[in-house]
């Protein structure tokens, strides 16, 4: 028997291409639907370009009606950076896990930080090498166990976690925009990037979202555990909310064309 009401899915979702090939529970579906609504509400289907990364990402190649590229891993950034150079007029979006950004990728967000790139990067930071098996990433919490911590991620031999977010605002340039999100938090999470995508359309500058995702195939946890997971243990080292906005740094302007570019 049909349901009377039928979930009400973004206009640039590719409905042929669904159900969606990530693990159940996976938190990646949830942040795509809350990308696609995004780009519905600010009307740019015909000029977003959207990439991915190797990692559970590669599986969103597929996921949209836009024009897509699957680059290597943690080069998601400047193939979309280069795109951007040379087509201004296009809305590109990278798309990654915490390890094509924080570990193999983490140079090229510096640099792109550091340049104040006209990109949106959307980084999901579920604490752990989801595709391979569950190994520590950079976002792995302190105690936690993976793959390769069975015992708990130890802070004295390997460090603290990553704290993405944080890090791209120090560095970031007047008219960047930068926040993270949560799963937990569907329509924050939504304004959040729709809010960094037309901070790359007003030409600001970067913008940086980081999404708290969920991943029990790796966790090994059930429903209530899965969640109490992402909202409390996650969001207690991990802070949501906006942590770099255009217009903060008074009296600086936003991002002034360098001599000799278009």
């Amino acid at each position: 028997m049909a349901l009377a009401a039928q979930p009400q899915m973004p206009r640039v979702w590719r409905a042929e291409t669904k159900p969606h090939k990530f693990c159940p529970g996976c938190g990646h579906g949830i942040i795509l639907k809350a990308l696609g609504e995004a780009i519905d509400a600010l009307g740019i289907q015909d000029r977003t370009i959207f990439g991915c990364d190797i990692g559970c990402s590669l599986l969103s190649w597929d996921f949209f009606n836009l024009d897509t590229i699957q680059t290597h891993h943690g080069r998601t950034t400047p193939v979309l950076v280069g795109m951007k150079r040379v087509r201004p007029e296009l809305v590109v979006v990278s798309y990654m896990g915490d390890g094509g950004a924080y570990a193999i990728g983490a140079q090229h967000l510096v640099s792109s930080a550091v340049r104040n790139d006209l990109v949106t990067i959307i980084v999901v930071n579920n604490t752990q090498y989801g595709m391979t098996g569950g190994q520590m990433a950079p976002t792995t919490l302190p105690g936690q166990k993976t793959e390769t911590t069975p015992y708990g991620r130890n802070v004295k031999l390997t460090g603290r976690p990553m704290l993405g977010p944080e890090l791209v605002a120090a560095i970031a340039s007047p008219g960047a925009y930068v926040a993270r999100g949560s799963i937990a938090n569907v329509i924050q999470l939504k304004n959040f990037i729709q809010k960094g995508l037309q901070n790359q359309i007003e030409g600001r500058g970067l913008s940086f979202i980081e999404a708290l995702s969920a991943c029990p195939t790796n966790w090994r946890t059930n429903a209530a555990e899965t969640w109490h997971f992402v909202e409390k243990e996650m969001a207690a080292y991990f802070p949501t909310g906006e942590l770099l906005t255009p217009d903060e740094v008074k009296g600086e302007r936003p991002r002034e064309e360098s001599p000799g570019e278009p």
